[in-house]
C-alpha cells in the first residue's frame, strides 16, 4: 500500500504523469485509484493529482500527514501541498520556477529558500533540473518524463513496466524523446541514492 501526490502548473503534463504512473501500477497486479484537482489549469494554476495504489484501494483521496511521495514539478507547488507531508516522505522537485501572477505583478516575492525549507523540516528532499534533462533528452515538453523516471525509482515495480506503459500512451513522434527522459529521470535518482549510500 503506498501513495504519491502529484503536483505543479498547468501544462507541465502532470495528468499524464500520474496515467502513465496509475498503468504501471495496474500492469504490475496492483489495485490502484486516482484523483484530480485541475484549478485554472489553462492558465498557469495549480494542478494535484492523488494517487493510492495496493491490493484494495477503497478511496484515491490522501490524507494530510500520510503521503509516501511527493513529485513537485515546480517548486513553490511543493510548499502547497506540505501539509500532506509526513517525516518519512520523499519529496522529488522539479527546480523549474514557474512564477505565479501574484509574483509577476509584484505583489509577493517568489520564496528563494525552498529546498533548504524542505529539507528543514527532515524530509528526503530529491532535487532535479528537470527541465535541462529534459532538454537532453531532445524535447523540453518531456518533463514529465524526467519525473516519471525520478518516481519509478522508489516504486516496487521493473522499469521495463514503465517503459511499456509510455510505449503505449505517447504518441509515435515524440516516443523515443519521451523514452529517454523517462531512462534520464531514473538515472539521476538511481546516482543520488548511490552517492548518500
Amino acid at each position: 500500500m503506498g501513495n504519491i501526490l502529484f503536483c505543479g502548473v498547468g501544462g507541465q503534463g502532470i495528468l499524464l504523469a500520474s496515467e502513465i504512473t496509475s498503468f504501471a501500477l495496474i500492469k504490475s497486479g496492483l489495485d490502484v485509484k486516482k484523483s484530480e484537482v485541475h484549478g485554472m489549469a489553462q492558465r498557469g494554476g495549480s494542478v494535484v493529482a492523488h494517487l493510492k495504489y495496493g491490493e484494495k484501494v477503497y478511496s484515491p483521496l490522501i490524507e494530510p500527514g500520510t503521503a509516501d511521495i511527493e513529485v513537485a514539478f515546480e517548486m513553490l507547488e511543493s510548499l502547497r501541498y506540505l501539509p500532506y507531508l509526513k517525516r518519512e516522505s520523499r519529496v522529488i522537485v522539479n527546480t523549474q520556477k514557474i512564477l505565479p501572477p501574484s509574483v509577476t505583478t509584484g505583489v509577493e516575492a517568489y520564496p528563494d529558500d525552498i529546498l533548504s525549507g524542505l529539507k528543514g523540516k527532515g524530509l528526503a528532499v530529491f532535487p532535479v533540473d528537470a527541465f535541462e534533462a529534459a532538454r537532453r533528452a531532445g524535447e523540453t515538453k518531456a518533463v514529465n518524463m524526467i519525473l516519471v523516471g525520478c518516481l519509478s525509482a522508489f516504486l516496487p515495480l521493473e522499469a521495463e513496466v514503465f517503459r511499456a506503459v509510455i510505449r503505449e500512451r505517447v504518441p509515435e513522434r515524440f516516443l523515443k524523446a519521451n523514452l529517454e527522459a523517462f531512462r534520464q529521470g531514473r538515472e539521476i535518482i538511481d546516482t543520488m541514492l548511490q552517492a548518500a549510500e
